[in-house]
């Protein structure tokens, strides 16, 4: 159904608040849990805020039912100052240990269950050891045979060697390396002469001809070939936001410029497609006859319609992310690029006042997408998103008054969630609203109050990931290896963007306060207090599970280690070259010649995160099992940064008496390194 307009005055009252049970939204990606309980090393910035012409508006409208399907998740940022200023962030405190305390505690809290032939499946009893829960793992108990505990020994030391083998071999900056490169295997439309994945040439050259638009380039979100707006931007969010943390890392490791193309590449589509001051085009291809076709993007026959939404289709989720994603990259660009950084932010200024303006879910306005990146959230949460990266783009009072007015009717305060994703905005708006609170002091009095309601509903989310909730529905589950799990399609996405939040949340409580901060979980006044150290420890814990510390030995980072899925449910990776057999291979010939066969993938998505095991830790590598073998931009994005910091983490450990700090702007400028001796 197509939703007309809603022109909006500026500040109009609120609306009514979402009810506060818990709601659950099933979908095909499973289901969506909804409830209402009762570390960086950042770039140094220039500021130079810029006048927002946009006009803020409201009304509202509940959080909807969720369609049949979906694939379903998300960003944030850093500093910002209203006058013109240059300063630098200090990076987090020295993390003990990362490669001792972490690793012991991990496998001190790693649960192994083995089917031996007795009368039950081997369990094990509660621990009550005190130690830090780098990985919190759920145990069951139960009465098993004396060989049975011979057996789990004799398993337990074995997984326990393999896991320190596994983590002490982690490579974070091969892992940079490699997340980057994934980018480039996604690339619509002509690639440059740079182009490092070889395997793929240009495609979707004539993206919006029929509509008489230039919709050539933007990024292809998974395995296949629509170019689905929602997603890409969040993408994009997410790449710039890990410059906005991890940067000086990033820079470190010689891999900032590739970080900024990859950034770069969506923006360039995102000023295509923002083709008006109301009018945003927010899709290129169907899903539906896409999915009929196997063939590489170079042979592409299938539909390549585009979709937009304007004031009589509105879009308020869409456009609201992607002035998020152009409000972030700003900043990333600032420095290198000022004129460019000022186009984004221009866009990104008239991208939110059209989404705050014209009120609707842009799902309702393109009924295309609805199968695949159905707005199950609603639009709130991206115009409050959009708001606060506006506030950080700019300096502007006006977008953090927006993010305080609304707080309450848009749900910023109200909702208590457990997952952060390219749909679900709320943890990041919430973790990005209590960095406000815990660094920068600009607010008033009166917008403390709400912005410590926010910090309540950020810290909710902390604690559900560190499994310390006092309810256990309002706790992430965990695999027995101890990955978090919120459900069977691509959970991975919920993993890395957890972890992202985890750590940029450590490095905000480490920073405020001189470390003191803390986060409580449980509720009341005797509520645990847990410090940055062991969320940081979390984070980690989720990073190394991707990378191969898991019961498999297996790296869900395709093309890192020894052991990764080499039959990823990708049409361009699954068939031969372009470069090596031009002859065309058509919608059917793909299936029949290429979609079954046994064998690896002639062509490795070097990069890529896969979806990844089941709430069990199983994982089949199958091509056809797109659940657990199709890999999104977005599962990649929000590991940069993290990676970039644990491998700087890692060298300083190494060389423990100096400890090389390099401060990079956080646009992106030149780095200056100091060296700190003793």
């Amino acid at each position: 159904m197509v939703m007309g307009p809603e022109p909006q005055s500026h500040l109009t009252s609120p609306i009514q608040a979402p009810p506060m049970e818990s709601i659950q939204f099933n979908t095909v990606c499973g289901s969506m849990l909804y409830a209402r309980p009762p570390l960086r090393r950042p770039l140094h910035i220039s500021e130079s805020p810029v006048e927002s012409t946009a006009h803020h508006a409201h009304p509202a409208g509940q959080l909807p039912n969720h369609p049949t399907t979906a694939r379903t998740t998300a960003p944030l940022a850093r500093q910002q100052t209203p006058s013109n200023s240059t300063f630098k962030f200090k990076g987090p405190a020295g993390r003990p240990s990362i490669a001792r305390g972490l690793l012991l505690n991990q496998l001190a809290t790693w649960s192994i269950s083995i089917n031996i032939h007795a009368k039950a499946p081997l369990k094990t009893e509660e621990s009550t050891a005190s130690v830090a829960r780098s990985m919190i793992m759920r145990r069951r108990g139960g009465a098993v045979a004396s060989a049975a505990w011979v057996v789990l020994g004799v398993a337990v030391a074995a997984a326990s060697a393999a896991l320190l083998l596994a983590d002490a071999a982690h490579d974070y900056e091969e892992a940079l390396r490699k997340s980057l490169v994934y980018f480039e295997a996604q690339r619509s439309g002509r690639l440059p002469h740079g182009q490092r994945v070889a395997w793929r040439d240009h495609s979707g050259l004539t993206d919006g001809l029929e509509q008489g638009v230039d919709l050539v380039g933007g990024y292809y979100d998974a395995g296949d070939h629509v170019k689905f707006g929602l997603p890409m931007a969040f993408t994009v969010t997410m790449l710039s936001w890990s410059l906005l943390e991890y940067g000086a890392d990033v820079a470190a490791a010689g891999e900032l410029a590739h970080a900024l193309e990859s950034i770069k590449w969506g923006t360039d589509y995102f000023i295509k497609a923002h083709t008006q001051p109301d009018e945003l085009w927010a899709e290129v291809g169907d899903g539906d006859t896409d999915h009929y076709c196997w063939q590489r993007p170079e042979d592409m026959t299938t539909s390549r319609q585009a979709y937009k939404v304007d004031r009589d289709r509105p879009g308020s989720d869409v456009a609201g992310e992607t002035a998020a994603a152009l409000a972030a990259a700003s900043m990333a660009f600032r420095d290198t690029n000022p004129h460019y950084a000022h186009l984004l932010l221009h866009h990104a200024q008239q991208l939110f006042e059209f989404a705050d303006k014209y009120r609707g879910k842009y799902d309702s306005s393109i009924a295309e997408v609805k199968s695949y990146y159905a707005s199950v959230s609603g639009y709130h949460d991206e115009l409050l998103w959009a708001a606060l990266w506006l506030h950080r783009a700019t300096g502007r009072a006006s977008y953090l008054d927006y993010v305080v007015d609304n707080a309450d009717a848009f749900g910023g305060t109200g909702w208590a969630i457990t997952e952060f994703s390219w749909d679900v905005k709320y943890a990041g708006v919430q973790i990005l609203a209590t960095r406000l609170l815990l660094l920068q002091g600009e607010h008033t009095e009166r917008q403390r109050e709400t912005l410590e309601g926010y910090r309540a509903k950020a810290e909710h989310y902390v604690c559900a990931c560190m499994g310390k909730n006092n309810n256990e529905n309002n706790n992430v589950e965990r695999s027995p290896g101890g990955m978090l799990y919120v459900r069977q399609w691509n959970n991975m996405q919920y993993v890395t963007s957890a972890a992202f939040l985890l750590s940029v949340y450590s490095g905000y409580l480490t920073e405020a306060g001189g470390g003191s901060e803390s986060v409580a979980c449980g509720g009341g006044v005797n509520g645990e207090k847990v410090g940055a150290e062991e969320v940081f420890s979390e984070a980690k814990a989720q990073v190394d599970y991707v990378l191969g510390s898991n019961p498999r030995g297996m790296s869900y980072l395709v093309g890192y280690g020894a052991k990764y899925p080499t039959r990823v449910h990708h049409r361009a990776a699954s068939i031969v070259p372009y470069k090596d057999a031009k002859a065309f291979i058509g919608c059917a010939q793909g299936f029949d010649d290429w979609f079954g066969r046994r064998s690896a993938n002639p062509n490795v998505v070097v990069g890529a995160i896969v979806g990844g095991p089941d709430r069990k830790d199983r994982f089949r590598d199958d091509r056809d099992n797109y659940m657990q073998t199709e890999a999104c931009t977005y599962n990649t994005a929000p590991m940069v940064g993290i990676f970039a910091m644990l491998h700087r983490l890692q060298q300083e450990e190494s060389s423990p008496s100096s400890a090389t700090a390099t401060l990079q702007p956080e646009n992106g400028g030149t780095s200056s390194t100091a060296t700190a001796t003793g």
